[in-house]
Order: structure tokens, then C-alpha cells, then sequence
């Protein structure tokens, strides 16, 4: 399959127009629905094969942010065969009470995964959590990057953005 294909198949499953109010606040008269695409498990396997060609050298532990980096996490992790770690947005009340479950982080270099960025804010809240864990991040990689500020806002952090697909690509198949 082309990244053309691919690009063209999560487009034609997650994209809706409309009105919509972004997690950075800005609304968007676009939407791409990451739930469809990681719901597809066919389409979602396809998209970690790809994703794990892009994992930087070196990388011990795949870091994936609440909610729907989970699914992609857990998928990239089948075919690049590296433990997970699963980051909720705050640590949990009860239990274990952690903020980053399954693989330990501490003192490994972990990739953060996300679903789609647009402002980078929450890779850049829980890179920042994760860092507190002892964890040495400087990668993220994202199934889509909407070219939205995302990568400039993670570089500010010292975190460098690989994106499977971009807006330009899902737009270059229209």
C-alpha cells in the first residue's frame, strides 16, 4: 500500500466537516475523527506498520496518551516489539495511583505516541509529566500532524515531531 492510499483510506473514514471546538479551544471547520480510523482494525494495523518504521533509534519504551493514543500505542507495539507504557492525563486516585502504566519509564528513552496532534499541548503536558518520572524524551510521533503549530510548540520543548501523515497529505488526496 502508498502512503497515497493510506492517506486517502484514513481520509475517507475519519475526516467530517462542520463546526468543531479543538482541545486548544480554536474551532475548526474540519475534524479529523481518530476514533474511526483506530477503530478500523485492519486500517489501524496498517498505520502502526508504518509508524513503526519511524521510531527513532535507541527507543526503549512506547509512551501513549489517554485516550486515543492507546490504541495506536498498543498497535505500533506489535510490530516494533517494544514494551508500552499507557499516560493518563492525571495519575489515578486509587490503586497504583501512577500516571504512566505498564513499562517502567524511569531512566529509558520513551517515544511519546499520540493519535492526531494539532497544538501539541497535551504531548507537551505529559512529556513534561513523564520527564518528572525520570523518563528522557525528545521524540514524539503522531498517526497525524494537522500542521497546526503542533511540531514548532513541541520543538520549543525539545521534543522533535515525526508524523506518519500530515494535512497536507490527506488534502493532496481529495
Amino acid at each position: 500500500m502508498t502512503d497515497s492510499d493510506l492517506a486517502r483510506q484514513v481520509r475517507a473514514v475519519s475526516r467530517l466537516t462542520g463546526e468543531f471546538t479543538l482541545r486548544s479551544g480554536r474551532v475548526a471547520n474540519e475534524y479529523f475523527d481518530k476514533y474511526q480510523f483506530e477503530a478500523d482494525p485492519v486500517l489501524l494495523d496498517q498505520l502502526a506498520q508504518e509508524m513503526a518504521v519511524l521510531i527513532p533509534e535507541g527507543t526503549e519504551v512506547l509512551a501513549g496518551l489517554e485516550m486515543g493514543g492507546i490504541a495506536v500505542v498498543t498497535a505500533v507495539a506489535r510490530h516494533a516489539k517494544l514494551p508500552t507504557a499507557f499516560v493518563r492525563k492525571e495519575a489515578k486516585k486509587y490503586g497504583t495511583a501512577r500516571l504512566a502504566e505498564g513499562a517502567e519509564v524511569a531512566g529509558r528513552r520513551v517515544l511519546v505516541v499520540e493519535d492526531v496532534v494539532t497544538s501539541g499541548g497535551q504531548v507537551v503536558l505529559s512529556t513534561n509529566d513523564l520527564r518528572k518520572l525520570g523518563a528522557h524524551v525528545d521524540h514524539a510521533l503522531c498517526v497525524i500532524d494537522r500542521q497546526e503549530g503542533g511540531a514548532e510548540a513541541l520543538s520549543a520543548e525539545g521534543i522533535k515531531l515525526r508524523a506518519l501523515l500530515t494535512r497536507a497529505d490527506l488534502e493532496a488526496v481529495a
